[in-house]
């Protein structure tokens, strides 16, 4: 059985003996619920694409006689709904569009929908029998809502109803919020624009022939914009009972590696991983995504996940590179969302702290990009931030996993460079962390960052530091190797550590793990020097007794004291 990387057709997972993880009950799920008209979001690569496609074979009426090979054995398959292959699929698609400018973009929005206007009629020629004119006919139209008023005629006349699928509905929105371009964004969306009379013609397509609706994407950014235009759909985005509809469950990734027997062994070693620690590592990169307080589980990023194993199936070693490069690409994303100031400081505050408490919007419009709460909420859609409980009576908002964290401080360290102008070393940044890993030697590296980092740093600058920024920056510089995977705060019997480095899997022959405890003085505070010294000794020597690191060895310990941006402190523990 193959991995199904990056393949979101349904019929071609089927027929292909690829893995398919059945999420055919969610169908039923969704018919049973009071509305039929369903708008459903999910972060980036996250199987948004491939659920459209099993809708679509299952619900096509073209497709009733690969009823059974395709969903027999699925859960669907078993309980089939009373609307199984009963409609039209108009498959609508939005990604990819010019948005150079707004008649770029109208016409390239026109383009697409004739597109795939052209391909509904020739997948149903058998029920248009003149589908060679109605496509010259449309191709003629240059009024979007005509177009789409035109083809919803046809199929009403012909006695049909159609299940309206749009994918990446706000890819072209997303582009142009991204511009901070507020005309062109207003032009083409609100009042006279022709998304809003777009989305009008399918309001009223539901009074004939549109029957049921899925529209999917990253945000809920459009649905303020679209106001009464498009007024008809239910958010159900967070819905508990939908929470695990796309993204693995742990059982489900633990029956992937059943499924496919994936074996893993360490790089260089050769020995092979046993599941229990497979799940560890896999847990700690690609799970702890929760879209309703209430859910029962937290999912995994399904491609990211598939990613993994189909990098282990070529090789059946733990791959060197565990995020996509297809991923990363939020980080270009993030950056140019936090160009302006309030943005900027409330990014600084979740990396800080790993997180933030905030109110989720389930809907906003462009006016309110620099707004926190709804910066900060579509932090949430992107799937940069995920829940993580609740806190003082509000969401508390974590980064869901270490991929993500490691986005976050390759923001900050990017910042650093804009900001302040400060260019890595790369070459002595790579000895230096390497001094630390294999001779357990952490000098050099605090001298790195006290010379080209901190030193670059202004004393207005400063003013607005504390610890937990030098936490950021120590993390930032250090996730540009590999050798560590970098927790804050871990949590043992007696307390929780500042930092703990321990090593990556992918790294095992790496020699010395470290517990450090980082405090932060202020020259004018130089004077607390010897108390605070106490104290963070003190804290060592508790966190030493846990038993979870009495038998490690090659465990190394040390009290960090950066004093002002010039001087630090450094005791090294035996």
């Amino acid at each position: 059985m193959k991995i199904p990387y990056g393949i979101a057709n349904f019929k071609k997972l089927r027929i292909g003996n690829f893995l398919y993880i059945d999420k055919t009950k969610f169908i039923e799920t969704l018919e049973n619920l009071s509305t039929e008209y369903i708008f459903f979001i999910r972060p980036r690569r996250f199987g948004k694409s491939l659920f459209l496609s099993v809708l679509d074979h299952y619900y096509d009426i073209n497709a009733a006689s690969e009823f059974n090979n395709l969903f027999g054995d699925l859960y669907i398959g078993q309980n089939p709904t009373p609307l199984k292959n009963s409609y039209l699929i108009l498959k609508l698609n939005f990604s990819g569009l010019n948005t150079a400018n707004k008649e770029k973009l109208e016409n390239s929005f026109r383009l697409s929908i004739i597109s795939d206007i052209t391909m509904f009629l020739s997948k149903y020629k058998n029920i248009f029998d003149n589908a060679d004119e109605l496509e010259k006919e449309i191709k003629q139209i240059k009024d979007i809502k005509e177009i789409i008023s035109f083809i919803f005629k046809q199929v009403q006349n012909k006695g049909e109803k159609i299940y309206l699928i749009i994918d990446e509905y706000d890819h072209f929105a997303n582009d142009i919020i991204v511009m901070g371009d507020g005309d062109f964004y207003k032009g083409t969306i609100r009042a006279t624009g022709f998304v809003r009379d777009f989305y009008e013609a399918l309001k009223i397509g539901t009074e004939s022939s549109i029957d049921r609706i899925f529209i999917t994407g990253i945000s809920p950014v459009m649905l303020d914009d679209l106001t009464s235009g498009f007024n008809i759909a239910s958010n159900l985005t967070m819905r508990p009972e939908l929470n695990e509809m796309l993204g693995f469950t742990e059982a489900e990734v633990l029956g992937i590696i059943d499924r496919l027997n994936i074996k893993v062994t360490m790089p260089n070693s050769g020995q092979p991983l046993t599941q229990k620690q497979l799940m560890v590592a896999l847990k700690k990169n690609y799970n702890g995504y929760l879209f309703n307080e209430e859910a029962q589980q937290r999912v995994y990023n399904p491609s990211m996940t598939l990613y993994f194993f189909n990098q282990c199936k070529s090789g059946s070693q733990y791959p060197k590179n565990i995020i996509d490069d297809n991923i990363k690409t939020d980080y270009g994303r993030l950056n140019r969302l936090a160009a302006n100031e309030a943005n900027k400081k409330t990014l600084d505050k979740i990396i800080k702290n790993e997180g933030i408490t905030a109110t989720i919007a389930t809907r906003f419009s462009f006016d309110n990009m620099n707004d926190r709460e709804y910066f900060v909420s579509l932090l949430f859609y992107m799937g940069l931030l995920t829940i993580g409980g609740m806190q003082y009576g509000k969401t508390r908002l974590v980064m869901p996993n270490y991929i993500t964290k490691e986005m976050f401080w390759e923001y900050f360290e990017k910042r650093l460079r804009i900001d302040f102008g400060i260019e890595p070393q790369m070459e002595e940044l790579a000895k230096v962390i390497w001094d630390i890993a294999t001779y357990g030697e952490i000098k050099p590296f605090l001298d790195y960052i006290s010379e080209h980092v901190l030193q670059e740093l202004s004393n207005r600058d400063l003013i607005q530091f504390d610890e937990k920024h030098f936490k950021v920056i120590i993390f930032a510089y250090l996730t540009t190797s590999r050798f560590y995977h970098i927790i804050s705060e871990r949590e043992v019997s007696s307390g929780y550590i500042d930092i703990y480095l321990e090593k990556d899997l992918r790294v095992p022959d790496i020699k010395y793990e470290w517990v450090i405890e980082l405090k932060y003085l202020k020259e004018s505070e130089r004077d607390q020097l010897e108390q605070v010294k106490q104290k963070g000794l003190e804290q060592l020597h508790k966190y030493m007794a846990s038993k979870s690191l009495t038998a490690k060895k090659d465990l190394k310990k040390a009290l960090v004291i950066f004093i002002g941006k010039k001087d630090y402190v450094l005791v090294e523990e035996k």
